[in-house]
């Protein structure tokens, strides 16, 4: 998966609308997110993986503290990120649930979490949990394992390391598809047993 755009409105830090376009960085390499304590590395992996997963990145973070607190009562929160998976570009579109003001009359009212997912052939995907387990298949990784692998966030890389063999290898047999090897494997064992 490589991200494209990145596009907060109300998010984590951002009152207003900020754009990350990643195409700028060119094609190939391994992107690096570099910065002082407090400027909002941490929210750029929360805005990536809560788009993707309906989570944001950490432990730390629940989605009661996804909108910003700086924002505008009218200003809507949401996220969007456009990506590429094998050679195919996707759009995906979150917004935590929150409140904002009553269209008509005094009061707040609730914003109730919404996804999308726009597919390369127009296809939409349109609920939250679809849209989850959507990203999902699509990227081979749940938000767990995205974590540990694809943005190596402040020790989170420690963790893989230090995950138990056999949870290793499950990481990696998605990341890299090469679960027909073990199946063809077992398979060999199997024969020659017999």
């Amino acid at each position: 998966m490589k991200p494209l755009k990145l596009k907060m409105t109300a998010f984590g830090p951002y009152a207003e609308t900020e754009e990350i376009d990643m195409t700028r960085l060119g094609d190939r390499g391994v992107y690096l997110i570099t910065g002082d304590t407090g400027a909002g590395k941490t929210t750029i992996f929360d805005a990536i993986t809560y788009a993707l997963y309906g989570e944001p990145s950490g432990s730390v973070r629940d989605d009661s503290m996804l909108r910003s607190k700086y924002a505008s009562p009218a200003t809507d929160t949401f996220v969007e990120l456009t990506f590429i998976y094998n050679g195919k570009t996707y759009t995906v579109r979150r917004n935590p649930e929150y409140e904002h003001p009553k269209t008509r009359g005094e009061g707040m009212t609730k914003q109730l979490a919404k996804a999308e997912l726009h597919y390369p052939d127009g296809h939409i995907v349109t609920k939250t949990n679809e849209v989850t387990a959507a990203v999902t298949e699509i990227l081979g990784v749940d938000r767990d394992q995205f974590s540990r692998i694809a943005m190596i966030a402040q020790g989170e890389f420690l963790k893989l390391l230090l995950a138990p063999t056999e949870e290793r290898k499950n990481i990696f047999r998605q990341i890299f598809q090469t679960g027909h090897y073990q199946k063809l494997q077992e398979k060999l064992k199997i024969d020659a047993a017999e």
